[in-house]
């Protein structure tokens, strides 16, 4: 699966965290990675000030890093899912 640095492209990574149950959130702050996960409230953070490829740069190293159950997934979510765990990490 190719990385798509479009609008659309980031609607379908913030849906996936949506439907996985973490709430999403842009918003200002000194993070040192651009994001910050607080596991216990289910709540991603995300820099406000990044660029379109930064956030989704930022969401896709969240999805890694989530342990996102696939069977709460709809189909389509579940299969987006498994082709970004197959993308090999940058790092």
């Amino acid at each position: 699966m190719q990385i798509k640095y479009t609008p659309h492209y980031l609607r379908k990574l913030e849906e996936l965290l949506n439907e996985s149950g973490y709430v999403l959130r842009y918003e200002k702050g000194s993070f040192k990675s651009g994001y910050c996960i607080l596991r216990d409230t289910c709540l991603v953070i995300v820099n406000k000030y990044y660029t379109l490829e930064g956030k989704i740069n930022c969401l896709l190293e969240i999805v890694r890093q989530l342990d996102i159950d696939p069977e709460k997934l709809s189909p389509k979510q579940r299969k987006l899912l498994v082709d970004l765990l197959e993308i090999p990490n940058p790092l």
